[in-house]
């Protein structure tokens, strides 16, 4: 039970800082969003972390944290990027359900067996990942942008602002739905692997290996902004919202690292997955959005999918 309700914290803290990574993307390049978000969350894993775990990691704990922090900024990068080309909860939900399923696949080839009822919860999770994160219909929503002066509301279609941040876009074509798709896909790879290197890389006692992890994707992404000449802040707006990025971040990602020495990696990833439906619950408190009859059924099986996953133990 523990493992699951870490993982459920998990969920919300991802959810969360997707939400708030989703809406900085949308203002500012993808490359200062991320790089300001890893910044804050390896600074204040650092300001806790040392205080609390004084056991030096092994060289193996190392090595997979360096794998999980550069394959999870890989992903988060891929995410943003897949927010561009295709609605918002497209590129999540193609996310949510590769990082499930290639996790699940992981597992059971590391010799975990999960029991009838956890196996009944991970098979419905799957579509409830989909059906929280279906998009509402085929157009993309507007949603008002801050107001100029002199001017009236400025409005953009949710999940299409290019990179360069322009206005007035058309809906993407099919082409740039695809591009969405697989961004999409390759970020639930990437986020797999991070699922997957925490996973292994130390014990409950030692926090250490996700400060390897953050770091190593700070230093990653950080790579990237200076080969692209994109090292620098970004406006004051998604400033704000890569902060809170990054400190949900660690949140999430220090939850999910506790879950994973509690339980099988193949039902706290799964529930870990369910981020999107915090997504959701976010927008339609704070955004506004619609909830619609299919998000709802999602809600449904996704509280269905914790519950069986509960009762049939989490290892």
């Amino acid at each position: 039970m523990l493992a699951v309700l870490l993982a459920l914290a998990a969920a919300a803290g991802y959810g969360g800082s997707d939400y708030a990574a989703g809406l900085a993307a949308r203002r500012a390049s993808v490359v200062r969003v991320t790089v300001l978000a890893e910044v804050t969350s390896a600074a204040l894993l650092l300001c806790v972390v040392p205080f609390i775990s004084s056991q030096a990691p092994s060289l193996a704990s190392v090595l997979w944290g360096i794998a999980a922090g550069a394959s999870g900024v890989a992903g988060a990068m891929a995410l943003y990027l897949g927010f561009r080309h295709a609605a918002f909860s497209v590129a999540s939900s193609v996310s949510a359900v590769g990082s499930a399923a290639f996790s699940v696949l992981a597992g059971v080839v590391l010799g975990e067996k999960p029991g009838a009822l956890s196996l009944a919860g991970i098979a419905l999770a799957l579509p409830a990942i989909v059906a929280v994160s279906a998009p509402a219909s085929r157009q993309a929503p507007e949603v008002a942008l801050p107001r100029q002066q002199g001017q009236g509301p400025v409005t953009k279609e949710r999940g299409l602002e290019p990179p360069g941040g322009s206005r007035g876009v058309a809906p993407p074509g099919q082409h740039h739905h695809a591009v969405g798709v697989g961004l999409g896909l390759a970020a639930g790879a990437g986020f797999g692997m991070f699922f997957i290197g925490l996973n292994e890389a130390g014990s409950v006692t030692d926090l250490w290996p996700i400060v390897i992890s953050q770091v190593a994707a700070m230093v990653t992404v950080t790579c990237v902004a200076a080969s692209t000449r994109d090292l620098r802040l970004p406006p004051r707006g998604a400033r704000r919202l890569s902060v809170m990025t990054g400190a949900i971040g660690a949140a999430g990602t220090t939850m999910f690292f506790l879950s994973t020495h509690h339980g099988l990696l193949a039902v706290t990833a799964v529930i870990t997955a369910l981020y999107p439906a915090m997504t959701i619950l976010l927008a339609r408190v704070l955004s506004g959005e619609r909830l619609t009859a299919l998000r709802i059924i999602g809600l449904s099986l996704a509280a269905a999918s914790v519950a069986l996953i509960a009762a049939g133990g989490s290892g």
